[in-house]
């Protein structure tokens, strides 16, 4: 039995209310002091059970099985593979990787331009493994710690790490949530995303070189001590690798979805941390061991079940809201005629160009899939570029992408919504710049 059309009955609007309500309350979160994961979980479930009483009510019920559980196996392929991701990341942090690095751009004593340039280009190339938020956090941490009495270089240092990170998470799976997406729901294969380098580069380079006239060369005071790797650190980062490889090739030619292979690489972290464990248990002897050595063996050691714990809840139930909201929407018909709307009437280019504006206001995990949701008809080039739009777009604004807010909140005094608005021009170049370039490449 087909699936009734409710768009225009009461099931229909109080859905579009039940979402348009969840989301102003995530937009308010700060100052409802609210978790955003909270009110798209309540809608979420609301949603559903309006649909469920509208198609009983239609005698379709046995129809709303099949996309529900689409939707949860969706949520649960993607849950798993940054389950895993974050695992390792967060096992990297607690091994010092991050730290050993900020601690050798401090040693090296650069230029505030200079320094500008080298946190922007590290940004654009640490993003597409680490994620675009935890590069942002690791070298907003770095500006804040040298830019002290420097508040106009910490502000428009941080604009372009956000900027360089949105950019460089562009064009690789593993560094946006929405690329993730894209590569998941087999729109584009993996090396397929680095059609997309040139264009990312584009749109960061050219604000950069914008902003950099507006920093001085003076050269920060800062001092740190050296920061050394915990034991282990370059094993987990192998691993790290390791395991990027094989998910990679398990997807391209085995045809197995990207969390079999991130889950199999969470497996060997976890197997590497009992047997490093064991080996330190029978080396040293606890009843023997000094304060010292004990501190020493602490240090060594390390539990990944620990770094788990760490995970950013509130953001994988954000998403399991988001998902399950947006394919409610979906399954009611409403994404079919706004797909119909915004390609039918806009034409593909025009329309992904846009989505990018739409990312910069409204987050762009939910606009993304919506757009893989409504599966509009459009060439190859075209999905390469509404992964784009969604990735470099949030750079517009402070508030578009998780690296913005978060550095908002780390550099809270100097980096600002005003302060990043006022260079949203020269973001702008850039992002118009970036599709310009794609589409000559592309032949469009």
């Amino acid at each position: 039995m087909s699936a009734p059309d409710l768009t225009m009955t009461w099931v229909g609007f109080t859905c579009i209310a039940l979402f348009a309500v969840a989301y102003i309350m995530v937009i308010g979160e700060e100052k409802l002091r609210l978790h955003k994961s909270m009110p798209v979980l309540v809608a979420a479930g609301a949603m559903w059970v309006v649909i469920g009483i509208g198609f009983a009510m239609n005698g379709a019920s046995a129809s709303l099985e099949e996309p529900i559980k689409r939707y949860l196996m969706e949520y649960g392929e993607l849950f798993l593979f940054l389950l895993a991701a974050i695992t390792f990341v967060n096992t990297m942090e607690e091994r010092g990787v991050f730290d050993a690095l900020k601690s050798w751009l401090i040693a090296r004593k650069l230029s505030l331009r200079a320094l500008f340039w080298v946190t922007g280009g590290l940004a654009f190339f640490i993003s597409p493994l680490a994620d675009n938020l935890t590069t942002a956090l690791i070298l907003g941490a770095v500006t804040v710690t040298l830019g002290q009495g420097h508040p106009k270089f910490v502000a428009l240092c941080c604009i372009n790490i956000v900027v360089a990170a949105n950019a460089g998470g562009a064009f690789s799976p593993f560094g946006d949530i929405t690329t993730l997406m894209v590569w998941q729901s087999g729109r584009v294969q993996f090396h397929e995303f680095f059609a997309l380098f040139l264009p990312s580069l584009v749109s960061w380079l050219i604000p950069a070189a914008i902003m950099t006239f507006a920093i001085s060369k003076d050269r920060p005071e800062a001092t740190s001590e050296p920061v050394h790797m915990k034991p282990g650190a370059r094993t987990v980062l192998a691993l790290f690798l390791a395991t990027i490889v094989l998910t990679v090739l398990g997807h391209n030619f085995l045809h197995l979805p990207s969390a079999v292979g991130m889950m199999a690489g969470l497996g060997m972290l976890k197997m590497f941390g009992y047997l490093r464990g064991r080996r330190l248990a029978h080396r040293d002897d606890p009843s023997v061991l000094s304060e010292i050595d004990e501190d020493r063996a602490s240090a060594a050691n390390f539990d990944s079940f620990k770094q788990m714990e760490r995970m950013e809840w509130d953001t994988l139930m954000f998403f399991y809201g988001v998902i399950l909201c947006v394919g409610a929407l979906n399954t009611l018909g409403y994404l079919a005629g706004l797909s119909q709307a915004l390609y039918g009437g806009l034409g593909p280019t025009l329309a992904n160009s846009s989505i990018g504006l739409i990312s910069a206001v409204v987050d762009n995990i939910p606009v993304m899939f919506a757009v893989l949701s409504m599966g509009p008809e459009m060439s190859h080039a075209q999905w390469l570029l509404v992964t784009f739009a969604a990735g470099v777009g949030g750079s517009l604004l402070s508030i578009g992408s998780a690296a913005g807010v978060a550095l908002m909140g780390q550099a809270r005094k100097e980096y600002t919504f005003m302060s990043h608005l006022k260079w949203v021009w020269a973001i702008g170049l850039g992002y118009a710049a970036g599709i310009l370039v794609h589409l000559a490449i592309s032949g469009q």
